[in-house]
Order: structure tokens, then sequence, then C-alpha cells
């Protein structure tokens, strides 16, 4: 049980106050690992639009800063503590999303003519699942590190059928780097005074920041497309 909680000020507009995590935090009070942690559930399962890199790491700076702690335990055993949680909440939540995919996949994408055919059409299946034969190991590791992406990534697997097993494997591998390395972060960063006094250009930063491996996979896979289509005019062979 979170014991002490210290109120920090609060500068977003009222309308963007549920996008800010200083405040959820302090709204949640005592109770703000555990509803932090139903947040990255919804956020990575129940495919709700919420701010869950920025979470990660405002709560990483407020156990630095003692603003969240069990009893007498130490920071670092808090921190643990605390990325256990959250991570779990994390792998939970995609489990969750898969099967929801596994679920409303087949009603939602059965064969059917007109307007809603077209929208549903089954053929999105089959290029989900040959998208996720391709890139899936990867797509989940770095789907984690993307906001919006992140959301919607583990219904695709259900509803693309990927192996349960392969899913589950990288998931949690994608649960542990992002829920853990986000938060570890923030216990770490968040007491420098420049980060501390100027958290939402922090929080901006983070977001801009977890962009970049999708970016690196988008640029690579762009440069592997452009070789094979060269060694193809060429007449040779497409490179692996």
């Amino acid at each position: 049980m979170i014991d002490t909680f210290t109120q920090l000020p609060l500068t977003v507009p009222l309308f963007l106050d549920w996008l800010d995590p200083e405040f959820l935090i302090n709204s949640l009070g005592n109770w703000a690992l555990w509803g932090v942690a139903f947040i990255i559930f919804a956020e990575c399962g129940l495919f709700s639009i919420l701010p869950g890199d920025s979470l990660l790491f405002t709560v990483g700076m407020f156990v630095a800063l003692g603003s969240i702690s069990f009893g007498t335990l130490a920071s670092g055993w808090v921190l643990a503590i605390t990325c256990l949680v959250l991570t779990a909440a994390a792998i939970l939540g995609n489990i969750s999303g898969y099967w929801i995919g596994v679920l409303i996949g087949p009603p939602i994408f059965k064969p059917r003519t007109g307007f809603w055919g077209k929208v549903f059409n089954p053929r999105y299946v089959d290029m989900t699942h040959e998208f996720f034969e391709k890139y899936g190991n990867r797509a989940l590791i770095l789907a984690r590190f993307v906001p919006f992406v992140r959301t919607f990534v583990t219904l695709i697997a259900g509803i693309g059928r990927m192996s349960f097993s392969r899913f589950i494997s990288f998931s949690a591998i994608g649960g542990i780097l992002w829920a853990t390395g986000v938060t570890v972060l923030g216990f770490f960063l968040g007491t420098i005074p420049i980060i501390h006094e100027n958290i939402e250009l922090a929080l901006v930063l983070i977001v801009a920041i977890s962009l970049v491996p999708m970016v690196v996979e988008y640029l690579l896979a762009k440069r592997r497309n452009a070789a094979a289509r060269n060694a193809k005019e060429a007449g040779g062979t497409s490179p692996e």
C-alpha cells in the first residue's frame, strides 16, 4: 500500500487533465500505483488512448522523490515492486487484447456485401497475418514504444491469428523493455532539477524519442525494399 503521496503542481488546462500524468497520479492518491497499473492494462488491452509513456516516466520520478512509497522500504525496493506490477499489467493487457481480437475477428470480418463488406474485408485478416509472419517479432517489440500503435497491435495480432506462443514470447519482451525501461528512466532522470522543473517538456521529448525505433525500422525496411528492386532489375536474387 502507498503510505505517502505528495501533491505536485498541475499546469495542464482542465479539459486536458485526463492526459496529464501528474493529474492522474495525484487524483489516484494512495491507490496511485494500482490505478496506473490499470491504465497501462487498459491502454495495452482495452484499446484506450492514454498517456502510457509519460505515466511510466512520472511514476518512476515519483518513486525517486519519495512521493510513492511502501512504508519504510528503500526506494530501490519500491522501484522493483513498481516495475514488476506495471510490467505485469502491460503483459496481461496484451494478452487481453489478443484474445479480444481472436473473438471479434471472425464475426466482424465474415464475408458480406455492401459498404461494411468493403470496410471489414476478410482479405485484411490475411494481409495482417502475412504482415506478422514477416515482421511479427520486431513489430510486437517496437510497437510498445509507439503511442497509439501499441494500443491496437495486439488486437491485430489476434485478428490475424498470430501464434499465441510466438505472440506472448515477444509481447513479454516488449512489455519488460517498455514498462520497466521507461519507469527506471523516470526514476534516474526525474530527480534532475532541469527535468523535474520542466516535466511537460520532458514528457513531450519521451514521446518523440519513443517514435525513433519505428522510424528506424521504417527506413531500414524501405532500404531493403529498394535493394530488392535493384537486385530484381539487375537480374539477381532478392536479399533475405
